[in-house]
């Protein structure tokens, strides 16, 4: 159709640029619930190849499928009603060891040995001044409560978002084959065979690689809870709990948790002294911390990750570390979870599907 007068085709290009305009608005507005469905549907992924094993074994899929979606619940309860109450506890004992840190803070000649200690390079005197400074000015102290009722409205969200997310996974898993199947309507009768062919390859590999970085995730979070009781180190079920949901993030996420794990162990007066190496001083339970989160981490980089990964995704590491951060700058943490798949789908769909037509041309 042409638009012959000017005020017609202004009008109308003007109504094309709203309508994307509220498209967009649109799809910001729903981006929470966008990914609660997006993870929801990731971690469905990840439970089918499960489902796929049970059938292969002769279950009926219907029982596969109610096998899955109660150990999965089992998880989730077993995780409320024992990993929770432990980590609710050792908060509550954090809690009550700050006055103690803040004495220890107060005390001037703590200060002066704690500087000579660490030789000089850092004056916990001025540290300690700036910080007092910071809280003397009221508007600091009025955009840290502002904070802090973020963090709580945060938490809430947090759990109404978990609460919502485990609903739409049972109802995901329950029905990704229909689901599935109906996508394959969609396309031409002509590609339908090809196409479900790769959609089947895609949602396997993204399966995998769920099933392995959970498993990378369980046995960090189950060997730092070991490591960390025998050494006596402060709160080991929260710190295991940390290392093993960070774990879940690809490249970072290990670092992340030992370095944050090594810097709680640095905190004065937290040390519990009840593992079987009692005794450790502050800076050495550090030491052997930090010396065993590199050692893990080698370990993991290459002996757990290429046995257990491997057989998820074939993605040369460059394109993993480049997806990653991608992922990561657009969507956070979903972004770099779900990078890593895509980059193994579009690698996939790329060796199938375009070297192929290139090779008929």
């Amino acid at each position: 159709m042409k638009i012959q007068n000017a005020f017609t085709l202004g009008l109308v290009a003007t109504l094309g640029v709203g309508v994307g305009l509220l498209i967009i608005g649109a799809v910001a507005s729903l981006a929470t619930i966008l990914t609660y469905v997006g993870v929801a549907l990731f971690i469905a992924l990840g439970l089918d190849p499960i489902i796929t094993w049970l059938e292969r074994k002769r279950w009926p899929r219907w029982l596969a499928l109610v096998t899955v979606l109660i150990v999965v619940l089992g998880i989730v309860t077993g995780l409320v009603f024992a990993v929770v109450p432990i980590i609710v506890e050792q908060t509550s004992q954090l809690i009550t060891t700050v006055p103690e840190v803040v004495n220890r803070v107060l005390d001037e000649r703590w200060r002066e040995s704690l500087t000579q200690q660490l030789g000089g390079f850092i004056d916990i005197n001025e540290v300690y001044n700036a910080v007092v400074s910071y809280f003397q000015d009221t508007s600091n102290i009025t955009a840290l409560a502002g904070g802090a009722l973020q963090v709580g409205i945060g938490i809430a969200s947090g759990a109404f978002g978990v609460v919502i997310v485990l609903i739409l996974t049972l109802y995901f898993t329950a029905s990704l084959n229909s689901m599935k199947r109906a996508a394959y309507r969609l396309v031409p009768a002509s590609r339908r065979e090809r196409f479900a062919d790769l959609a089947e390859q895609i949602t396997h590999s993204v399966g995998r690689f769920v099933v392995g970085q959970i498993s990378l995730g369980l046995i960090n979070g189950i060997l730092s809870f070991i490591f960390l009781s025998i050494i006596g180190a402060p709160f080991p079920a929260v710190l295991a709990f940390l290392a093993g949901m960070l774990s879940v993030i690809p490249l970072v996420g290990t670092i992340s948790g030992s370095v944050i794990i090594v810097l709680v162990c640095l905190i004065p007066g937290l040390s519990t002294g009840n593992g079987l190496i009692p005794g450790l001083s502050t800076p050495i339970l550090a030491l052997v911390a930090g010396i065993y989160y590199i050692v893990y981490m080698q370990v993991e980089a290459y002996v757990l990750s290429p046995r257990i990964m491997n057989r998820a995704v074939s993605v040369p590491g460059a394109l993993v570390v480049i997806a990653a951060l991608a992922g990561g700058t657009l969507l956070g943490v979903l972004g770099a979870l779900v990078a890593i798949p895509i980059a193994a789908s579009i690698l996939l769909i790329i060796k199938q599907v375009v070297i192929p037509l290139q090779n008929e041309r």
